[in-house]
């Protein structure tokens, strides 16, 4: 059985997927999967046991086309997208059976159960989303003898969801005689792990390491994988903690979380402030004083933690 599945954009809708993909799989007998999506969520995706191809998909219309004929014939199509973008690829494909996941029908619940409801609904099936499902190239060996503190400070989808770094310092610099530190973050989020770092030269922490900017994903998901304790906002990374159950402080603030909290890590704690204007969803601030983050002080995460032990 050839199946073709196209990933969704982000990191974390890829892992949030992972039940529904894993539905797929179960459901196919001897399935060969072939993986296309963004460069970010191909290199999440592509060490699990099932792929035999990934391809990164270019955003010209052209290249699409051109990518679909080369792919050659499939048996089953899904799409984890439904961009217009996607839907050209589905015209584009070569499968007998080809289903599109369509973000107007599945709302009002957690994104894990959307992608699931979808592969559901297109197989007529009736079976529920399991933990999220990351494979690993290797281990990441860890730097000391203490337990592993990561703290990503970033958030991909606009500063609204970004907590402060004194704050992370604040927190950071109380856990450093416990933990070592381990901060997180992407090419765009190098001054904001600049500034925490500095923080905690200031305070006299030494025991850190800054892998802003630093990492593949591949990287990212080993060490994550291997921490004792995750401070996060809704991101990415967040839900890669949650596919390998790293007790987790996720910090939200303009976004649901009861639709991109953690699935399933039996240790997470989410702190927000349920301020009437959350979750306003929107990439910055529309009234101009992100209360919805200010408002987080650094005793609220430490509460969390000690609920998490």
């Amino acid at each position: 059985m050839k199946v073709l599945i196209e990933l969704p954009t982000w990191l974390g809708d890829a892992i949030m997927a992972t039940p529904a993909i894993e539905n797929i799989v179960n459901f196919y007998n001897e399935s060969e999967i072939t993986f296309i999506g963004s460069f970010v969520s191909i290199e999440a995706m592509k060490n699990h046991p099932k792929v035999v191809k990934i391809v990164i998909l270019d955003k010209k219309y052209r290249s699409l086309y051109k990518t679909a004929r080369e792919l050659g014939g499939f048996d089953v199509f899904f799409s984890f997208r439904s961009s217009v973008r996607s839907k050209f690829l589905k015209f584009s494909i070569s499968a007998k059976n080809k289903y599109q996941f369509d973000k107007n029908k599945y709302i009002n619940c957690h994104q894990v159960k959307k992608y699931n409801d979808f592969v559901n609904d297109c197989l007529n099936i009736n079976s529920n989303p399991e933990r999220l499902t990351l494979y690993k190239e290797s281990r990441f060996s860890k730097m000391a003898r203490k337990s592993i503190l990561g703290i990503n400070p970033g958030a991909s989808y606009g500063s609204a969801k970004r907590w402060y770094p004194e704050k992370f310092v604040k927190v950071a610099s109380e856990l450093s005689s416990q933990y070592d530190i381990v901060i997180f973050g992407g090419s765009i989020e190098i001054d904001i792990a600049t500034d925490i770092e500095k923080g905690l030269i200031d305070n006299g922490v030494e025991n850190y390491q800054n892998f802003a900017g630093k990492t593949t994903i591949s990287e990212l998901i080993n060490k994550i994988s291997d921490l004792d304790l995750f401070i996060t906002g809704d991101s990415g990374p967040m839900h890669v903690a949650a596919a390998f159950q790293v007790p987790t402080v996720a910090i939200f603030g303009p976004t649901k979380d009861n639709e991109t909290s953690q699935w399933m890590n039996e240790k997470s704690e989410i702190v927000k402030q349920g301020l009437e204007c959350q979750p306003c969803m929107k990439r910055t601030c529309p009234l101009k004083h992100h209360n919805c983050m200010k408002s987080i002080e650094a005793d609220d995460i430490l509460d969390a933690i000690k609920r998490l032990n």
